[in-house]
């Protein structure tokens, strides 16, 4: 068991409010609870996002999302459509939808340091008329993540600063396994090769249009 001795712990709001000290206005009031123009623009030149949930008891995810810029849609001033595409098939996030169904977006704009956070109710929604408008090389989605805004803000480039995410100047030399040496030692009943896999998850075969989209 880790020891814990001289860790002093915040266990009540008014002690991490006291650490953290008072909001300042502009934080305090940027909260929305519909669409201005500028988030719209902001969601058309987004290409990912991370979708994060929870289930009935607690349990969270956050699951990323990509595609070409846009592919979230629109569908009016508090309303979203997230398009699902082929993947592992878990659907840890959406489960979790299907017993809690709140739910946080971030949308990220490669190069901009700031970030769209959106937070709402969601829905799964097997079909319709509007899956026409987010088709991908030829692709409809699986489903969709339909959220209900209930609060929209964009937050500030502080994090993106510290990390230097968008400077490559600043990033550290790689030296982390490949994915595939990652599948091999940490899933032990995994029985392909090393040299299958590398061959299994080269850009050559896994990203191809039937691997991203199941054409």
């Amino acid at each position: 068991m880790r020891d814990t001795t001289g860790i002093d712990e915040i266990t009540d709001p008014t002690q991490l409010r006291e650490l953290l000290g008072e909001v300042g206005s502009r934080a305090l009031t940027k909260e929305r609870i519909a669409l201005h123009p500028r988030d719209r623009e902001w969601i058309a030149n987004s290409p990912f996002l991370v979708m994060s949930t929870s289930d009935a008891d607690g349990t969270c995810d956050a699951s990323p999302k990509g595609d070409p810029a846009g592919f979230v849609k629109v569908l009016d001033d508090t309303t979203l459509a997230v398009p699902e595409r082929p993947g592992n098939r878990r659907a840890d996030g959406y489960f979790n939808v299907l017993s809690n169904p709140h739910v946080g977006l971030l949308f990220l704009v490669p190069g901009r340091r700031e970030t769209l956070r959106i937070n709402g109710r969601a829905r799964l929604v097997r079909d319709a008329p509007y899956f026409d408008d987010m088709i991908v090389r030829g692709n409809r989605p699986i489903l969709a993540l339909e959220v209900e805004i209930e609060q929209i803000f964009f937050h500030c480039a502080k994090a993106f600063i510290r990390s230097s995410l968008w400077q490559p100047e600043g990033w550290p030399e790689v030296t982390l396994p490949s994915h595939a040496r990652l599948v091999k030692e940490l899933q032990s009943e995994v029985t392909e090769s090393v040299e299958d896999l590398e061959r299994y998850y080269a850009p050559e075969n896994y990203e191809t249009d039937a691997k991203l989209y199941g054409g």
